[in-house]
């Protein structure tokens, strides 16, 4: 194994564990990855450099979520980030495992799609495409990643990027895979939300995805929002928390729908 492969390895767990930990010291991360504390810590500001992590004195933690000045005094977007919060990590970094160096992905709106950008990793040559206003500031730090944003009319209240500026745009890029947050993810109902603009984007999203992954979390499924999306034979993947029971996922694996739960 070369110097530089030994180094994306040891980024990629590094990143890992502090995703689901929230802050490392630099004596768990020698213990983890059995190196000196001289190669951890040049893990760490390599890490820093480049946007992952925020050094800490004596080890590090994920970046703060950044503050979005029109919820200052409206806490709507981020009470529903909260919701769930826990299962909504674990099918993110899931979701973000999925992805490979080279990839073109699009993010539709949502609190998952979120946390999925939040989530990408030591990737190179990633392209993110999205309608979606906070996951562009999400990946603004982000010097490896290209973020294509397709302007469009904002809608008030969820950051997203909607009308003719924003179809336009989506219809001219064809990704290797979509993430595909919803409203409600049904067997037979399909993906839905509950905005007509919001849906008409996330159909051309779908439509020109090479793969098409939903992620939603279990009170998602079995549910039914105003517009539809696409139904779910679209959908070759869904990722949802390992706490879904077994009845709420059976009507998705008997379409073919290859279920994971984390």
């Amino acid at each position: 194994m070369s110097r530089r492969e030994g180094a994306v390895t040891r980024s990629e767990r590094i990143l890992r564990h502090l995703q689901h930990a929230g802050t490392v010291t630099v004596e768990e991360l020698c213990s983890l990855l059995e190196v000196s504390i001289a190669t951890v810590r040049r893990d760490l500001q390599d890490l820093e450099d480049h946007g992952f992590l925020r050094r800490t004195h004596g080890g590090a933690k994920t970046l703060e979520p950044m503050l979005y000045e029109p919820f200052r005094h409206d806490s709507s977007f981020r009470d529903q980030m909260e919701r769930h919060a826990d299962e909504k990590r674990r099918i993110a970094i899931a979701a973000a495992d999925l992805i490979e160096d080279g990839d073109i992905i699009s993010l539709t709106p949502g609190t998952t799609t979120t946390e999925v950008a939040r989530s990408i990793r030591h990737r190179s040559g990633i392209t993110v495409v999205t309608n979606t206003v906070n996951v562009a500031m999400e990946l603004s730090q982000r010097a490896d990643l290209e973020v294509v944003v397709t302007g469009g009319s904002l809608r008030p209240t969820w950051f997203s990027l909607v009308g003719p500026f924003a179809l336009h745009t989506l219809e001219q890029i064809t990704v290797s895979k979509v993430f595909l947050g919803a409203n409600g993810v049904d067997a037979e109902r399909g993906m839905t939300c509950y905005h007509s603009d919001e849906a008409a984007a996330n159909k051309v999203m779908v439509a020109h995805a090479k793969k098409r992954i939903a992620v939603a979390d279990s009170s998602k499924l079995g549910a039914v929002a105003t517009y539809r999306i696409c139904g779910v034979d679209l959908v070759g993947s869904l990722i949802t928390n390992n706490e879904t029971q077994e009845q709420a996922i059976a009507p998705f694996l008997s379409k073919g729908i290859d279920v994971r739960r984390v």
